[in-house]
């Protein structure tokens, strides 16, 4: 049996915000650490039902990129679902949300900027 590791490096600044995030992966054809302005994690414990999670973004972090973030997540996660569950329209269910999200977010920031 193979097993593979992933590492988590956040160098926190003196009020232990985070200032920087790397990762690296064993198994990764990476030399190097591979540099992240935020990261989300989640781990389910089957055992009390919960997901437990590690939501970490740097301060360089722009909201912009945080609102791409979260809609690639999005999309992604319902991707996910589909292949483990092959319920279709609820993972199109997913996307459209995601997709009215960041069309929401985007018309948010051109009228802050107006």
């Amino acid at each position: 049996m193979n097993q593979s590791t992933i590492k988590i490096d956040v160098l926190l600044d003196p009020d232990k915000i985070p200032q920087k995030i790397s990762w690296a992966a064993s198994d990764s054809t990476a030399d190097m650490a591979q540099q992240a302005k935020a990261m989300c994690i989640a781990f389910w414990d089957g055992a009390d039902k919960t997901a437990l999670r590690i939501d970490l973004w740097t301060k360089d972090m722009m909201m912009d990129e945080m609102a791409d973030f979260y809609y690639q997540m999005l999309m992604t996660m319902a991707d996910t679902f589909k292949r483990a569950t092959h319920q279709h329209e609820l993972s199109d269910d997913m996307k459209k949300f995601a997709k009215e999200f960041f069309d929401k977010f985007r018309a948010i920031q051109l009228k802050e900027q107006q």
